[in-house]
């Protein structure tokens, strides 16, 4: 089975944003055609990582999830089919981050709040959410800084259809972008790829050529055979 696709939201700190962005990324693509991936409306949950300092937890209750004020309220209420709220040391994040995902493994993508939560599970897609000046950035936020895909600016608590759209389109392409990549990096052959195949992998995809050649020479994956100058 396939597995679901990991969107890691993080952040300089708390309170940033991360879930008002994971709020509207659900709700988004609920109400919208599907996105690469997906095939149709993608039923997603969500995991809110919270760092303890002497026990390990993960609560599923909805009595509890469900209190007001509460983040994950908000994340049910914008339509996760089910949320975890992850509680733990960070010494102790490879015991239970594995549990949590495995009991969310028949979705068809997570989202995974949390600084510690995404340097572990390292996401297929991370999205960093930094104050306009990013100043004073404490050493964990730099480390997810350093391996987001997107980084939004925050300079208002509130987003916009148009951003959220741009946000879409940018999880889209970078989902798209480590797919180009895994597949070259399983069908290529010392190096080499035909230009037959390359294409084939644009197709299927749904992408232009260019964008597999270019992926191609970032990897130092040698096209071959090269047709019509496709790439």
């Amino acid at each position: 089975m396939k597995q679901p696709l990991l969107i890691g939201i993080g952040g300089t700190h708390s309170g940033a944003g991360k879930t008002t962005i994971a709020v509207a990324i659900l709700k988004y693509l609920k109400t919208h055609p599907p996105i690469y991936p997906f095939t149709h409306s993608p039923r997603i949950g969500a995991i809110k990582y919270t760092k303890t300092a002497f026990y390990s937890s993960i609560i599923d209750d909805k009595s509890i999830l469900s209190q007001k004020d509460k983040d994950t309220k908000r994340l049910l209420d914008a339509g996760t089919e089910e949320v975890l709220w992850v509680q733990s040391p960070a010494n102790e994040l490879h015991e239970v981050l594995p549990m949590a995902i495995d009991r969310l493994s028949h979705l068809d993508s997570i989202i995974v709040e949390g600084n510690s939560a995404i340097e572990f599970l390292k996401p297929d897609v991370v999205v960093f959410i930094a104050d306009a000046s990013k100043d004073n950035i404490k050493p964990s936020a730099q480390k997810i800084l350093k391996q987001a895909d997107i980084v939004i600016e925050k300079r208002t608590p509130h987003y916009s259809s148009k951003n959220i759209h741009e946000l879409i389109h940018c999880i889209e392409m970078t989902a798209k972008k480590k797919e180009i990549e895994n597949i070259l990096k399983t069908r290529s052959a010392e190096g080499r790829i035909t230009c037959s195949d390359a294409r084939a992998i644009a197709e299927e995809l749904g992408v232009p050529y260019k964008e597999v050649g270019k992926t191609a020479n970032e990897l130092k994956i040698k096209i071959k055979n090269c047709e019509l100058g496709c790439f």
